[in-house]
């Protein structure tokens, strides 16, 4: 609280409160609180003062998927008003919703680095997800393998493929279109979970 008066650092506490749902505990003893209400109390004296650098050590860890919600949309708001964030987890989910930038660490060595959308295209495997009217989907070995096939549950059937080297997903469409109902597809990136264990792995293997 450094530099604020005590004025500035009742009025942030008590909106911070607010914004949690905390305000009705706010004469409460920290030990008195939840575990979880204890973890909202310790997020908000951490950013009550609107610092421009924050480092959140799991900052889910303990919290329920509504509070995780909650609490990763205060991150990015405080990171889109302009505050540096850096965040340890081990949840790649996490990763993925909250990071711009990632460096993943093994056994104290860096191991990959770079941006999170980018190393995401990195590690793509050529996989892509159709959405077809038809129950069922022909390989083309000319065009792509079938990895599987099950059927949607309001119709049709979801079908992941793999392109062949060389091979666009137009030059698929455009077969596909002339013998099924295609009714759209998404490509199919690795998670940062998937990334790190492949990652991981190969870097075990190496020693």
């Amino acid at each position: 609280l450094k530099g604020m008066s005590k004025n500035d650092a009742r009025t942030s506490a008590l909106r911070w409160l607010e914004r949690f749902e905390l305000t009705e505990w706010s004469n409460r003893k920290i030990e008195t609180l939840s575990k979880g209400m204890a973890q909202k109390v310790q997020f908000i004296s951490t950013v009550v003062h609107s610092p421009r650098l924050l480092i959140l050590d799991e900052p889910f860890s303990g919290f329920d998927p509504v509070n995780t919600e909650q609490l990763k949309r205060e991150i990015l708001n405080l990171h889109r008003e302009g505050a540096t964030i850096l965040f340890s987890t081990h949840n790649m989910a996490s990763v993925e919703e909250v990071c711009d930038d990632i460096t993943l660490i093994n056994n104290a060595k860096v191991v990959l680095q770079g941006n999170v959308h980018e190393i995401r295209q990195q590690f793509k495997k050529n996989l892509f997800t159709l959405h077809i009217a038809e129950p069922v989907l022909a390989p083309n070995e000319s065009l792509y393998s079938l990895e599987s096939i099950e059927k949607h549950p309001m119709s049709g059937s979801v079908a992941v493929i793999r392109l062949k080297p060389g091979v666009t997903m137009r030059e698929v469409v455009d077969q596909l279109n002339r013998e099924y109902t295609l009714l759209g597809f998404d490509e199919l990136l690795p998670t940062m979970n998937e990334i790190f264990i492949e990652t991981v792995t190969q870097g075990d293997g190496q020693k």
